[in-house]
């Protein structure tokens, strides 16, 4: 059977078909060319439409005439001007052409030989933690390639990588805080050191990225901040995990800064603050910005138990009610914050089984700021009296309901002399300074996010509210106006927060509301008329007041 030969256009047609194939492709090419305007121009329109439905759809019903009503009213104004009509295409087709233009970004270049280098580096480095005898198809072996493990990455100026994301295999313990950290350290060193990094964990995808956190600004004085009752400033963070930014003045600029607010009073879950650090982290600084805040709406009673005179500037002002550096008077003063603390109880109790509001008195916050109780640990211990701590449970177990906020500061080095009653009702907490990651979760119950450094300024450090995030944080300058090494800008921006010093105990008992039972004498200092002014004349220590007593226990004596 004789086979029929095949088409002419299957046996030699080849080339015609190539070269139709590309006359229509150039055909195609110049056709868009020549139409390119057009359709950027019709891209824009969709793109205005959808942007004007999609504002058609927000505006609520309530508003929809009068937007109806403005745009028949500009159509009616360009219709009437002289060449409105056609002054008004141009204008749309202008905006429709800059909307419809192309926006692909430049595809980015790859990486130069350094940077190609140092990712190498760092595949490698991580061989060891992220590959498995077992596993059929590893991602990390030696002498892999390193672009499925980092996906994204970017460097900066000086080579050094700024982020990274790291793809790792599933069997991975990511869960566990050894694992993390060691795969933490080693890429911080590998890095480079001297910065702060921060690693995002995603333990569902199986993704580590890593992100090189700037610097917090150190330079922020005191100033009054934008908040409401019953929130304080503990200092300023990252803008990753927090929200809300706060207006403030740096030198004659505003700037928005991500704050770390600390809530208190009734409704709070953290009532109670605790701070630890090393000597000269700015643990004094940041009890000065708590007591600044807290002096604006309540009353404040200090213990100094370094005895350096960091709160010198303090004394005799409105609001103060005592500043104690001795044991004696921190005694004295504990004695009287918890019956005071028991007194407000029993009248808010009354009030509210006789169906009233909670009396005044026992809505205006009282702070009770301790600073380093272990000194008077070892004093009392020594002289056979009562640990000032102890007296502490009363205002840390039952103040929250009574407006009365506890804040104490003591060294990392002491923080096993702290009682049980402070540990557990201290939920607010701050370590300032350099500290190991070891000390920081001892400190805050959780570990940081990001790698600490050696040389931090002061103020520098990290606070936890409760259980959530672990913050960096960095304390406004808040420094002590009395000493010597204290910038005049700083000076006068603390000096300008004071609140006005007060003259006699007698004038200040007849400034209160009526039936006002706190005790005022005896608690604030007595500022004698021929002793200049603390603002003028530096202090070298702080002051002495009276003991603090109760007013029926006053009443009684002087009876």
């Amino acid at each position: 059977m004789a086979r029929r030969p095949l088409p002419r256009i299957l046996r030699n047609g080849g080339a015609q078909l190539a070269r139709s194939r590309e006359l229509a492709r150039t055909a195609a090419d110049s056709a868009t060319d020549v139409l390119h305007p057009l359709i950027t121009i019709m891209r824009g329109l969709r793109r205005l439409a959808s942007a004007g439905r999609r504002r058609w759809l927000d505006t609520p019903k309530d508003r929809r005439g009068a937007l109806l009503f403005l745009v028949a009213s500009v159509v009616l104004v360009v219709a009437l001007l002289p060449y409105g009509p056609l002054l008004a295409v141009i204008t749309l087709m202008t905006a429709a052409a800059w909307q419809g233009r192309d926006r692909v970004p430049a595809g980015s270049r790859g990486p130069d030989e350094s940077q190609v280098k140092r990712l190498r580096s760092l595949y490698h480095a991580l061989v060891p933690y992220f590959s498995s005898a077992g596993d059929p198809d590893p991602l990390y072996t030696h002498g892999g390639a390193w672009e499925s493990a980092f996906p994204a990455y970017e460097f900066d100026g000086t080579g050094r990588i700024t982020h990274l994301l790291i793809n790792y295999p599933a069997y991975y313990t990511d869960g566990e805080p050894e694992s993390r950290a060691r795969i933490e350290h080693l890429l911080a060193a590998k890095s480079g050191r001297g910065r702060e990094y921060h690693f995002a964990w995603d333990e569902e995808g199986n993704q580590l990225t890593v992100r090189v956190l700037a610097p917090l600004p150190a330079d922020i004085a005191a100033q009054r901040f934008v908040t409401s009752p019953g929130e304080t400033v503990l200092g300023f963070t990252d803008p990753t995990r927090v929200r809300r930014t706060l207006p403030l003045t740096h030198g004659e600029e505003q700037r928005d800064v991500p704050p770390v607010v600390w809530r208190t009073g009734v409704r709070s879950t953290e009532s109670h603050l605790l701070a630890a650090g090393h000597p000269g982290s700015g643990i004094s600084t940041l009890l000065r910005s708590v007591a600044l805040q807290a002096l604006v709406h309540g009353d404040v009673v200090i213990i100094d138990g370094g005895g350096t005179g960091e709160y010198a500037c303090l004394t005799g002002r409105n609001g103060v009610l005592s500043v104690e550096c001795g044991l004696a008077g921190a005694l004295a003063s504990l004695q009287w914050a918890a019956h005071e603390t028991e007194r407000r109880l029993i009248a808010t109790n009354r009030a509210h089984q006789a169906g009233d509001p909670p009396p005044a008195d026992t809505r205006r916050p009282l702070w009770i700021l301790l600073d380093r109780p272990s000194a008077f640990t070892h004093l009392a211990a020594a002289d056979g009296r009562e640990d000032p701590q102890s007296l502490l449970q009363v205002p840390l177990r039952h103040g929250r309901p009574v407006n009365v906020t506890v804040v104490v500061a003591d060294q990392l080095d002491s923080m096993e002399a702290l009682t049980d009653a402070v540990r557990q009702h201290t939920r607010a907490r701050v370590v300032l300074g350099p500290a190991t990651p070891d000390q920081v979760a001892a400190v805050l119950g959780a570990p940081p996010h990001t790698t600490p450094v050696e040389h931090v300024p002061p103020g520098r450090g990290y606070a936890r509210l409760g259980t959530g995030p672990v913050h960096r944080l960095q304390v406004p300058a808040t420094p002590n106006p009395y000493d010597d090494a204290t910038g005049d800008a700083h000076r006068r921006a603390v000096l300008d927060l004071l609140p006005a010093r007060t003259t006699t105990a007698d004038a200040a008992t007849e400034a209160r509301a009526p039936g006002h039972t706190r005790p005022a004498p005896g608690l604030l200092s007595k500022a004698p008329a021929d002793e200049p002014s603390a603002d003028t004349v530096p202090a070298t220590a702080g002051r002495h007041t009276e003991a603090a007593v109760p007013a029926e226990a006053a009443v009684a004596e002087s009876s």
